[in-house]
C-alpha cells in the first residue's frame, strides 16, 4: 500500500489492505514466554483489528512509524502524545547523540535540568518553582503528596472518569462499570485494581465532571477536608471530553474558598495544546500542574510545578521527594530542545491546524456516509465517540451509550488504510508537528474510506 508495506511512499497512492503482520502474532507468543501476558503495561493488550495480538514496531521517522512486517503507518498514537515533534527528530538525536557520549546520568546535580525549570517557568503560569520526575504517574504522587504535605489533610477530590496514573494514590475511578458507580451526585469510590488498599480509596472523593451542583454539594459535604482537588481539563482517557464553559473558574472559585490547592493533570495537555497548556488555554491558573508525555518529545521524564508556597516545602526538605533518574541530562536535554520548538506559537498553531482539519474531515466524512458521531477535543488531541444521535459526552457515564463496536471497526479501517490511531475507544488521536501536507490529505482520504466502510458495515 502507499502507506503500508509497499516501497512507494508517496502520499496519496492507491489503497490496499493492509499487508501481512505474521511477525508481529509471532513475537507476540514469544513475549508471553517471558513478559506476564506478553506486554509491559496493561495498556498494550491490544489486538490488530479482529486479531488477538499487538502490532510490534521496528522504527519510526517524522509522522510515519513501521512494523516488524513491514508495514508503514501514519502514526496518530505518538506514543500516546509524547513524540510531539515526530519520531527521531533531527534536532533532537544530533544532541542526544551527544550526551551519550559524554555520560548519560550520574545522580547529582546537572545544568540541562536548571535550563529546563527556567523554560518552564517562563512557559507555564502556576511554575513558580519545579519539580521532576521519570514518569506522569511519579509526578502526579509528588504533587498530591506536596498538597497533603503542605494542608496536614489527607482527602483529595477527584473526578469519575479522570486517569491520573496506575499508583495507588489516585487509581480511583477511572474506570469504573456501569454497576459499581453508585449515583450520580454521590459516586463511589471504586479501585481500580485489585491491590489498593481500602484506606487509600476511603481518602479519594469522587464527583462527576461539568455538574456545578454536585461540585458545590461535594465541598459543602467535607469542610476544611480536600488538601487537593485534581482534574484532568481536557479529559484525555475519557474521549476527550471538554469542560463547559465557566466549571473550571467555579472549580478554581472553590478550592480557594476551602483552601485547597486545585491540581492540574497536565500530562496530556502540557505544552502540545499551546505553549502554556490548558492553564493558558482556558485562562484558569492552578495551584500545581503536573507535566509529562509531551515535555520529553519521546524520553521518559515528569515534572511537577506549583506556586512558591506550595512548593517551598520541597526546597526545605520538610516535603521528601525523590529519584535516582530524576532529569537526567540525556532526558533533560530532550526536554529543553523539544519545549523550545514548543515555545514557538507557529509550531503548536501548526499542530492545532492540523488536528482541527483531521477533526472536518471526521466530521465530514461522518455525514456523507450517514455514520452518526461527535468529534470532540482540539487540534492537538481529540476523539471520535459514536454516540447514537452523534451529540458529544459530557461526563464519564455518557460513554456507557458508547458504540465501542462500530470504534472497534473504524479503529482497523484506518489500519487497513495504515493510519494507526489508539486501540482504546475513550482515548486521543495526538497529532505531531512533524505531519506533512502530503500526509494530511492520506489521512483525511483514509478517514473517508474508513466511513465508507463503516457505512457497508450497517446494511
Amino acid at each position: 500500500m502507499g502507506i503500508g508495506n509497499s516501497t512507494d511512499h508517496t502520499a496519496g497512492a492507491a489503497a490496499s489492505s493492509l499487508g501481512s503482520t505474521e511477525l508481529s502474532a509471532s513475537w507476540f507468543e514469544r513475549a508471553k514466554r517471558s513478559l506476564a501476558g506478553g506486554i509491559s503495561s496493561s495498556s498494550r493488550l491490544t489486538s490488530t483489528g479482529p486479531d488477538p495480538y499487538p502490532l510490534y514496531m521496528r522504527s519510526g521517522s517524522g509522522a510515519r512509524i513501521r512494523d516488524v512486517d513491514g508495514n508503514e503507518y501514519l502514526d496518530y498514537l505518538l506514543s500516546y502524545g509524547s513524540a510531539v515533534l515526530g519520531h527521531a527528530p533531527p534536532e533532537l538525536t544530533g544532541e542526544l547523540t551527544k550526551v551519550l557520549a559524554t555520560g548519560t546520568m550520574f545522580g547529582t546535580c546537572n545544568v540541562p535540568e536548571v535550563e529546563l525549570a527556567e523554560r518552564i517557568q517562563e512557559m507555564v503560569p502556576c511554575a513558580e518553582l519545579v519539580r521532576f520526575a521519570n514518569s506522569g504517574s511519579e509526578a502526579v504522587q509528588g504533587a498530591i503528596r506536596t498538597a497533603r504535605g503542605v494542608t496536614g489533610r489527607s482527602r483529595v477530590l477527584k473526578f469519575e472518569g479522570h486517569y491520573h496514573g496506575w499508583t495507588d494514590t489516585l487509581a480511583i475511578s477511572n474506570r469504573p462499570a456501569p454497576e459499581e458507580t453508585g449515583p450520580h451526585d454521590a459516586p463511589r469510590s471504586v479501585p481500580h485494581s485489585p491491590g489498593i488498599p481500602a484506606g487509600v480509596v476511603a481518602d479519594v472523593v469522587v464527583c462527576p465532571w461539568n455538574d456545578p451542583e454536585s461540585l458545590r454539594a461535594v465541598f459543602a459535604a467535607h469542610p476544611a477536608e480536600f488538601a487537593a482537588a485534581i482534574c484532568e481539563p481536557i479529559v484525555a482517557n475519557n474521549a476527550c471530553t471538554m469542560p463547559d464553559p465557566g466549571f473550571l473558574d467555579l472549580l478554581r472559585d472553590l478550592c480557594t474558598a476551602h483552601g485547597t490547592a486545585l491540581v492540574f493533570d497536565e500530562v496530556c495537555t502540557g505544552f502540545r495544546t499551546g505553549p502554556g497548556g490548558a492553564q493558558t488555554l482556558f485562562g484558569v491558573r492552578p495551584d500545581l500542574a503536573v507535566f509529562s508525555k509531551a515535555l520529553g518529545g519521546g524520553l521518559p521524564i515528569a515534572a511537577f510545578a506549583g506556586v512558591r508556597e506550595l512548593m517551598e516545602p520541597l526546597a526545605t526538605g520538610y516535603v521528601k521527594h525523590g529519584g535516582t533518574y530524576n532529569s537526567s541530562p540525556l532526558c533533560a536535554t530532550a526536554a529543553s530542545l523539544t519545549l523550545a520548538r514548543l515555545a514557538d506559537p507557529a509550531v503548536t498553531g501548526r499542530i492545532e491546524a492540523t488536528g482541527q482539519r483531521i477533526m472536518e474531515a471526521i466530521r465530514r466524512a461522518a455525514k456523507d456516509h450517514g455514520v452518526p458521531c461527535a468529534v470532540q477535543g482540539v487540534g492537538a488531541m481529540f476523539q471520535v465517540v459514536f454516540t447514537p444521535d452523534g451529540t458529544p459526552t459530557r461526563a464519564y457515564r455518557d460513554t456507557f451509550r458508547l458504540d465501542r463496536h462500530r470504534y472497534d471497526a473504524f479503529r482497523h479501517h484506518l489500519l487497513l488504510q495504515g493510519v494507526h490511531t489508539n486501540a482504546y475507544g475513550l482515548a486521543c488521536w495526538f497529532v505531531s508537528s512533524a505531519v506533512t501536507s502530503d500526509e494530511l490529505d492520506r489521512t483525511c482520504e483514509a478517514i473517508d474510506v474508513a466511513f465508507a466502510g463503516l457505512s457497508a458495515g450497517d446494511h
